[in-house]
């Protein structure tokens, strides 16, 4: 889709643009095009799991390239060992959405008498339940930059800050706090931070995940 759109507007438009894919070392199988998520696609991000269980609670995922697959398995853990609800959504550019977001806002701005617009981000998570967590392979920062059109103050950030190494992908997810269990934590950690859950949830998932509370920040490894 991506692809499509760019030749579409570089060679048939004939715009002044320029359209790049970043693509990953890693060999999986890719999930099946949900219908209608094409617009999604080329905006910056789609659902691609909606979860409609009658749940406790309930968290919107967030995940982008490699990670997105840590992301599906994190919704697994959460609706079957923790009745959580989880919608996955799958985020084809934060920067797309942040592009779109300041467009919007400046438009708002400069149109102060007419209805404000809504950014892509908006339009996407409004009405949808619980907090929301944002999971890449990339500094934290990269998701953090759509944070002020999450239209939840719950917005967690999971990312790949500190230095680079070499290890097994398991290992490395593991130790920049970015794999499947992080990704639940932090979505636990938001639950309970609105109230929804006990903060002992939290601690007890620490525990049940083997997860050291005293490892190392890997910002300072």
């Amino acid at each position: 889709m991506i692809i499509q759109d760019g030749m579409r507007l570089m060679f048939e438009e004939q715009q002044d643009v320029f359209y790049y894919l970043t693509v990953m070392n890693e060999s999986y199988a890719q999930p099946a095009m949900p219908a209608g998520v094409e617009a999604g696609i080329v905006k910056g991000m789609y659902l691609l799991e909606e979860d409609t269980r009658e749940a406790a609670h309930h968290v919107q995922l967030l995940g982008s390239g490699t990670i997105l697959r840590e992301v599906r398995e994190a919704a697994k853990i959460l609706r079957d060992e923790f009745n959580i609800g989880a919608d996955v959504w799958s985020v084809t550019s934060f920067n797309e959405l942040r592009r779109d977001g300041l467009a919007v806002e400046r438009n708002n701005r400069l149109h102060p008498g007419q209805k404000p617009e809504l950014s892509y981000v908006e339009q996407c998570l409004n009405g949808r339940k619980g907090p929301v967590i944002a999971s890449t392979d990339y500094m934290k920062l990269f998701a953090d930059q759509i944070r002020q059109w999450v239209p939840t103050k719950e917005y967690k950030v999971l990312g790949t800050d500190g230095f680079g190494r070499s290890d097994s992908r398991k290992k490395l997810r593991h130790f920049f706090e970015v794999d499947r269990h992080f990704v639940v934590l932090a979505a636990l950690e938001a639950l309970a931070d609105r109230g929804d859950i006990e903060p002992k949830v939290v601690a007890e998932a620490i525990v049940k995940f083997g997860i050291d509370p005293e490892k190392r920040n890997p910002l300072d490894c």
